[in-house]
This record gives structure tokens, sequence and C-alpha cells, in this order.
């Protein structure tokens, strides 16, 4: 399977198979599409939309906040900050220091990229009911944040 990552930037992985319940797995819409009613030997090349992958980069959550508080040695234009805050995980890019802010981005890193996927169908069969009931599980655990 090959990748486009962002014009010119390619993930290429052609021993990489996605293996997935069509119809209880979510995946991302695009694919869910190129693949309803597809048979085997079929092949397959998509676009896939930023709104469909890491969502589309927000301006609103550029801001500027005070240095107070955070590791002074780790501000560092172009990189990201991590940080355990009362029990909570601050992650941002951070993208100008200033005297006593900085202006930072807290964007998801790939928000606002967009995919190229092709690929083939290469198996299709049915799953017993053991596989659907664990692949709802899984499902279920992933819309609560456990997986």
């Amino acid at each position: 399977m090959s990748t486009e990552i962002s014009p010119g930037e390619f993930k290429e992985r052609p021993e990489d198979e996605i293996r997935f319940i069509f119809g209880v797995e979510e995946q991302v819409p695009a694919l869910e599409k190129a693949l309803k009613g597809a048979k085997v030997g079929q092949k397959f090349s998509l676009q896939i939309p930023a709104s469909e992958i890491y969502g589309a980069h927000d301006p609103s959550l550029i801001r500027e906040i005070p240095k107070e508080g955070l590791i002074k040695q780790r501000l560092e234009e172009g990189k990201f900050y991590r940080q355990m805050k009362m029990g909570s995980l601050i992650s941002f890019k951070i993208l100008e220091v200033r005297p006593d802010t900085v202006l930072v981005d807290f964007n998801k890193p790939m928000a606002g990229i967009s995919a190229s996927m092709s690929g083939e169908v290469v198996a299709i069969r049915r799953a017993d009911k053991t596989e659907i009931a664990a692949a709802r599980e899984t499902q279920r655990k992933k819309r609560i944040g456990c997986g």
C-alpha cells in the first residue's frame, strides 16, 4: 500500500495489509466508500481529506500563552512541547518564543494534512459472531477513549 501524506511526501508500505470488519470497524469514510461492493482483485485509489483523518487546521488554536509554569529549557521554536500539568498532558508546537510569552499551536501535529491511498482488495470473507462481538467492543472502547 502506498500513502501520500501531503504533496510529494510518500509513505510506502507495500507489505502492510489493512484488515477490518466492514460495517463494524470504522474506517475513514473515503476508504469505506471505495471498498463498498468491491471484489477480490479490485484495485483502488482515493483521496482522503484532512477532515477525515487528522482534522482541519484551526487557526483559533494558535495562542499566546505566558512562559510562567513552563520548563524554559524546553522552549525551542519549531519543537513540540509536552508536560504534565495537574494530572493532564498539555501538548503544543512552539511557533515563537517571546520575552514573557510563547506563541503556540494546539492543533494536532498532522492537522490540515490530506492523504491519498492506493491498494488492492486481496481477500473477503464473512466474519463470525465472535469476531463481530470483539470488533464492536473495540469500537465502543475507542468512542469512550479507552482504545
